[in-house]
């Protein structure tokens, strides 16, 4: 007989690590597993300095947020543990950002958090506490596929959906990982704090970037990497210099604002040379992109990506923000690598960031992988991808 963490078992059999942040998803997290009789442990990971961030409002896994944690832990009734990821967290996650925003790109750290401390460092620390699975507060949901192993689909509540930031959960992962929240939206979530009883039934959500206590993350890639901040020229995209700038990193692709040039019609910055230094601006039309090459490929979907690509395209739904619904694309493999084309193309886009994919564009559809974009091509410079399938003949697969 299996429980509702689909494991075999009784839930006071089955041990629960959940990992506590101390924000009202976490808490509600370890309340309904810790109700329905399941042996809970909740884990906290003190990830960075908080003295200065201890009391931002939205900051992550600072001062307050600990004592948050174990606040619920004691109102429920669980073993609490606070555990020092200092020093993996740097290196993992904030030198990463820094080395990325260094080379003219931008970053999502909260995507290299979730793969490299929570899914990995603490999974590892849940085992060795005896636990069978990792729960989380993520708005995401995980099911079990009818011929074995389990499957990443997107939350209940479009708006908090949380895959784009999970895409890179391995397989393996999934199979110890659970998410009880994914099929609830935040005001359920809210009202069960309330009815648990929680001091957290209100609190603010953590922001993005939890490790910026400022707020300006700049300061801090200025204090990794002395000398990041190197000036160089602003060009237009004939490499006509327009101006000077004090450092790439406090530029970031589709910015208007802040350019310090004066032009007779609006300009964006386009690309980020970080050879060269140069910010490229230029019309907001430049910034429309139709195809990416990707990095670090994760795929979750049947089989391998190797198969899905073996006749030559694979059609899927890609997000490239966070922020943005999903779109229709062309998954292909490329000389260098997994390569996507944008049915309707998007602005914007930055190497760095993540391209999801999905096996549809709404609902709860299925999540297929991504990858980290490596570099992005103009719409000007790539015929579009339905016009080449019928060139060539190719079937849809």
């Amino acid at each position: 007989m299996f429980n509702s963490l689909d494991l075999e078992g009784s839930p006071r059999d089955t041990r629960v690590v959940v990992a506590m942040s101390g924000g009202v998803d976490s808490s509600v997290t370890a309340a309904l597993l810790k109700a329905e009789g399941f042996d809970v442990i909740g884990v906290t990971l003190q990830l960075y300095d908080n003295g200065a961030a201890s009391h931002r409002k939205g900051a992550c896994c600072a001062g307050q947020d600990v004592y948050d944690a174990r606040t619920v832990a004691e109102r429920i009734g669980i073993p609490h543990y606070v555990l020092d990821y200092e020093s993996r967290f740097k290196e993992a996650v904030i030198d990463r950002f820094a080395e990325s925003y260094v080379a003219g790109e931008t970053p999502v750290p909260c995507i290299e958090c979730n793969q490299s401390i929570k899914f990995r460092d603490l999974l590892t620390t849940a085992r060795e506490l005896g636990a069978k699975v990792l729960a989380t507060g993520h708005y995401v949901a995980s099911r079990p596929l009818p011929g074995g192993g389990r499957a990443l689909y997107r939350a209940r509540e479009e708006e908090r959906d949380q895959s784009y930031f999970l895409f890179a959960t391995t397989r393996e992962q999934l199979e110890v990982l659970r998410f009880p929240l994914g099929d609830k939206t935040k005001a359920q979530t809210r009202e069960l704090a309330r009815r648990f009883g929680l001091a957290v039934a209100d609190k603010h959500d953590s922001q993005d970037i939890c490790f910026v206590p400022s707020g300006r993350y700049t300061e801090v890639i200025e204090r990794l990497k002395p000398g990041a901040a190197e000036p160089g020229d602003i060009v237009d995209l004939e490499g006509r210099v327009l101006g000077r700038h004090s450092g790439i990193i406090h530029f970031t692709v589709g910015q208007r604002r802040g350019l310090g040039i004066a032009a007779g019609h609006p300009l964006y910055v386009v690309r980020l040379d970080a050879s060269s230094r140069r910010v490229l601006v230029g019309p907001r039309e430049a910034l429309r992109t139709s195809r990416m090459r990707l990095r670090e490929v994760n795929w979750l979907g049947g089989d391998s990506i190797e198969h899905a690509l073996c006749v030559g395209w694979h059609e899927v739904f890609v997000k490239v923000r966070s922020t943005r619904p999903p779109q229709p694309a062309w998954l292909s493999r490329g000389a260098h690598g997994v390569e996507v084309d944008l049915l309707d193309g998007e602005d914007g886009v930055s190497p760095g960031q993540a391209c999801v994919f999905y096996d549809a564009a709404e609902g709860q559809a299925r999540v297929l992988g991504g990858g980290f974009i490596q570099s992005a091509v103009a719409a000007t410079h790539v015929p579009l991808m339905r016009d080449v399938r019928v060139a060539s003949g190719a079937e849809r697969i």
